[in-house]
């Protein structure tokens, strides 16, 4: 995964007729906050204005020169009201900077005791003209939950946390390069999608025929140094105990060149054709290959889906830990919020109880069973579940997606493959919405609740259309 940028811009808006002193509290608050959680930041010093505070225009000028200079590292602007501030000096540094980053509006709250002139903050007020502002700029912006809130306050932190994640979703789009290894299969129109609409945000596209990642498999010879410490990462990954040695070095063969492929081209992610193609012509599976991408957050998906790696690129960010691609595959019994999701084997090992290496007896029906070795086998636990989708619509020229939240169970579930049970819930108005809605039967589920992360980065800062279901209980 790409590097993020982690670094914060803070902005401490200021009226000279309130309290000086308001703007020089909220530096220390910040400056140790910001040090108890690791946070690094920029901002001005009282050395460069009145208290290393916003309210001109030369003092707009200046943080923004600030802000710009330290461009390559700065993900994410808070601006902090320690009183009401001034709504231009917000606006216009923030216009100069140009960083085109999420933006935190956070103001301080009045004590009852305290509002004489000497302490009075209306940053309750001053916080509303700031946000109108933005909004007349264009500019979009993130609130606390609380309209206004002190920075020592569980709800502000959770609320910082979450600042921080939507940082990485949106910067993490930012020039994304995903690989798209051979065709999709001819049975799956469901996976189509608009490269263009996607580089027009952004996201491009680097594809390759799969008979060239074959080729180069095949040329690797046994005893390559290359390729016997890929064994050895693969035996190390999983349990490969059930595999015949030669399907073995089969399955290193193919991670071998695809990390190539992958260097080569400088990629973020990959969506490959998984099948029938590379059982037929090479004799087992890229399941576990794309399994160990996933978990080193270099997410895979298979059957090419583009938009579904996408997504879990995406989710991965949000949460820091990786995604898998999953069908809403079976009912469960009669349970109408409870379902069954499943893929032939290629989750990352955090989703799994024991990681094993098997074959795919679904697709072996077809291919010959022996030719699918690689598919991983094993159940997930239960745990916090998002799930989501995002896909390009090409008769609209938009990019759209839904998220929600609900979880993974314990419940009792005897089948192969990499499978989980999920309760969702209103997960039949949820099936409604996806089938009229026109959805892909693929769905990106990640170990968190993380399901507002990306309403806000995909929604409020990258402009997509996106649809959250409710949690419920």
């Amino acid at each position: 995964m790409k590097t993020q940028k982690e670094t914060l811009g803070l902005l401490f808006g200021n009226r000279d007729f309130f309290p000086d002193r308001l703007v020089e509290e909220a530096r220390n608050d910040y400056l140790k906050l910001t040090k108890e959680l690791g946070i690094d930041t920029v901002m001005l010093s009282p050395e460069d204005t009145k208290l290393g505070g916003v309210e001109t225009h030369a003092e707009a000028r200046k943080c923004a020169d600030l802000f710009k200079a330290n461009a390559d590292r700065i993900g994410g602007i808070i601006v902090v009201l320690p009183n009401f501030g001034d709504e231009k000096g917000v606006l216009e540094t923030i216009k100069l900077a140009n960083l085109n980053v999420p933006v935190l509006v956070h103001g301080y709250p009045d004590d009852l005791d305290r509002l004489d002139v000497i302490r009075r903050r209306d940053a309750f007020c001053g916080k509303i003209s700031v946000c109108n502002n933005l909004r007349q700029a264009g500019i979009p912006y993130s609130l606390t939950r609380k309209h206004v809130v002190r920075p020592e306050d569980p709800e502000f932190l959770a609320d910082l946390e979450k600042f921080r994640a939507v940082c990485r979703v949106v910067n993490g789009m930012k020039n994304l390069r995903i690989g798209a290894v051979g065709a999709r299969p001819q049975a799956f129109n469901t996976v189509r999608y608009s490269e263009k609409i996607l580089e027009r945000h952004g996201i491009s596209i680097t594809t390759v025929d799969l008979s060239e990642i074959l080729g180069a498999a095949d040329k690797l010879q046994s005893g390559d140094k290359v390729l016997t410490d890929k064994i050895a990462e693969i035996k190390d990954y999983a349990d490969t105990k059930g595999v015949p040695e030669d399907k073995l070095e089969k399955m290193a063969k193919l991670g071998v060149v695809l990390d190539q492929f992958i260097a080569d081209n400088e990629l973020d992610a990959t969506a490959i054709q998984c099948w029938t193609s590379v059982q037929v012509n090479h004799g087992c599976n890229f399941c576990t290959s794309m399994s160990m991408m996933s978990e080193e957050l270099a997410p895979s998906a298979c059957e090419v889906d583009v938009t579904g790696v996408l997504t879990m690129y995406a989710m991965q960010l949000a949460s820091s830990s990786p995604s898998a691609l999953v069908d809403w595959n079976n009912n469960y019994g009669d349970d109408e919020d409870k379902c069954v999701l499943f893929h032939c084997g290629n989750w990352a090992k955090s989703f799994l109880d024991h990681t094993k290496v098997s074959n795919a007896p679904i697709l072996g029906n077809s291919v010959g069973v022996e030719n699918t070795y690689g598919a991983l086998d094993g159940r997930t636990p239960a745990c916090p579940l998002t799930f989501g989708r995002i896909s390009t619509d090409d008769s609209t020229g938009r990019i759209r997606g839904y998220f929600g939240q609900g979880q993974l169970t314990d419940d009792e579930l005897k089948t192969f493959g990499n499978r989980a049970v999920a309760r969702v819930n209103q997960l039949q108005d949820l099936m409604r919405y996806i089938c009229r809605e026109g959805f892909e039967h693929h769905v990106v589920m990640n170990a968190s609740h993380t399901a507002e992360v990306m309403m806000e980065a995909c929604g409020t800062y990258l402009g997509w259309e996106v649809y959250r279901h409710p949690d419920g209980k």
